[in-house]
């Protein structure tokens, strides 16, 4: 990570960390880089979308300026889930893409990351050199005048070309099967439920109505108790819960308990292979995974690659390996035999049409999986160097480690996009858990808040 670019671009807390002349600066920066990687005989051009933030509007606008000012076209598409702007960059023939999103953060958050003309994250090299453009300075870059600057061109038919892509990636009939979607007040609240509406099911939409505000506010990936409420009350056969950008989603099953990405996991990878859709046998999760979704994928005779948190990781071992479907417990899952990075739609559709296939309860499908307890704690610190690398922290780590006398694990990481250390155990008893949590994370709050 740089000092402007984090696991999952630039992020900070709009009009104050990531100010209109920082995004200006960003859009200059990233278009002059990823525009000479695509140089053609036509003006390339740059794909930009957003969540429902407020912020978007004017971090946009900056965007727009800085990437025109060095003769980059815009095809704007407006408020679109982050993976609908990996194909659409992909689908337009663009030579980049932006989103600007900070997807499961509270509002005031917001951020800018790009995709590359292959509709992929781009590389850290990539990333390096936009950073050492903004470190020295905008001044050397070329400046058209006339015919030469940038034009803006609205792109109206975005939202159908990535529905039609979604319907076509996962082509199943939904008819008798009721749903419950949670869009997060983010940028799925319409696209979502307009998939699986017109795959037949009947869709019961919550938190669809963005004000600009609300986006992820008690709703959505992080917050799908209400969610699990509705699908009871409206007795459902599931629901789904998006976060802001929709990049990744949350299943609740027909009576309301929550089924998380390694749940999911194991449901779509036994399901692959069985179709002979799983390359190289294998499933590339993170070490935040259940220790019950590496006993599942065992015993099915899936092979398990881990790496460190983050969908960046996921997507490079993916890469390295051959494999194709990996991901996280938070519901960032990735399947490059349909997309180029995680699609909570896509997602959902594929645990869906395995629902409908299968002619089970998704309850049942997730019972296939025993999961042992994990307690998770974020930590807010002042300084998350300070905290990783305090003597007493890593004491108190190892005195936790004795006690569950390797019958469990814990695991302390900064988290990449928040000013948080995560501290979480995994082991036989709940109760045992958060005693060690509380009290590796009382001695972080003490030498780090």
């Amino acid at each position: 990570m740089g000092e402007y670019f984090g696991t999952d671009g630039v992020r900070g807390v709009a009009n104050a960390q990531l100010t209109p002349q920082l995004a200006y600066e960003l859009g200059k920066a990233g278009a002059f880089v990823l525009a000479r990687d695509c140089e053609g005989k036509e003006k390339p051009k740059i794909v930009i979308g957003k969540d429902t933030r407020i912020s978007g509007d004017m971090l946009e606008a900056a965007l727009i300026a800085g990437i025109c000012s060095v003769g980059v076209d815009v095809f704007k598409v407006g408020i679109m889930p982050t993976p609908a702007i990996a194909f659409l960059t992909r689908d337009l023939g663009a030579a980049a893409g932006v989103v600007i999103s900070a997807s499961h953060n509270p509002v005031e958050d917001n951020g800018i990351k790009f995709f590359s003309a292959t509709g992929y994250k781009l590389p850290d090299e990539v990333e390096d050199r936009i950073e050492e453009l903004l470190k020295s300075g905008l001044d050397n870059i070329p400046t058209p005048v006339g015919p030469e600057v940038g034009r803006v061109y609205d792109i109206h038919d975005a939202e159908d070309r990535y529905v039609n892509f979604v319907k076509k990636r996962v082509p199943v009939d939904l008819r008798g099967l009721k749903m419950v979607i949670d869009c997060a007040n983010g940028a799925a609240y319409r696209v979502s439920p307009r998939i699986f509406r017109e795959l037949g099911a009947e869709v019961i939409p919550i938190f669809n109505h963005p004000d600009g505000i609300n986006i992820n506010y008690h709703c959505g990936s992080t917050h799908p108790e209400e969610l699990s409420k509705r699908v009871v009350l409206e007795k459902a056969d599931l629901g789904l819960a998006h976060d802001g950008d929709a990049d990744r989603v949350i299943a609740v099953d027909e009576k309301g308990n929550i089924i998380d990405g390694d749940y999911m996991m194991l449901i779509c990878s036994k399901y692959l292979k069985e179709k002979n859709r799983l390359p190289q046998n294998t499933v590339v999760v993170t070490v935040m995974s259940n220790l019950g979704l590496h006993i599942g994928l065992k015993e099915a005779g899936i092979k398990v690659l881990e790496t460190r948190v983050g969908d960046r990781y996921v997507m490079e071992e993916l890469l390295r390996t051959g494999a194709v479907f990996g991901g996280e417990q938070s519901g960032h899952i990735i399947n490059l035999e349909h997309n180029t990075t995680g699609d909570g739609i896509l997602t959902g559709l594929q645990l869906v049409a395995v629902v409908k296939e299968c002619g089970r309860t998704l309850g049942v499908l997730a019972g296939q999986m025993e999961k042992f307890p994990q307690v998770l704690v974020n930590v807010r610190v002042a300084d998350k160097k300070r905290a990783m690398e305090n003597q007493e922290v890593w004491d108190a780590i190892r005195a936790g480690e004795a006690k569950l006398a390797g019958k469990g694990r814990i695991l302390v990481r900064p988290s990449g996009t928040e000013p948080l250390v995560r501290v979480m155990a995994e082991g036989p008893e709940e109760e045992m858990l958060q005693n060690l949590v509380d009290d590796i994370a009382a001695v972080i709050s003490r030498v780090a808040g």
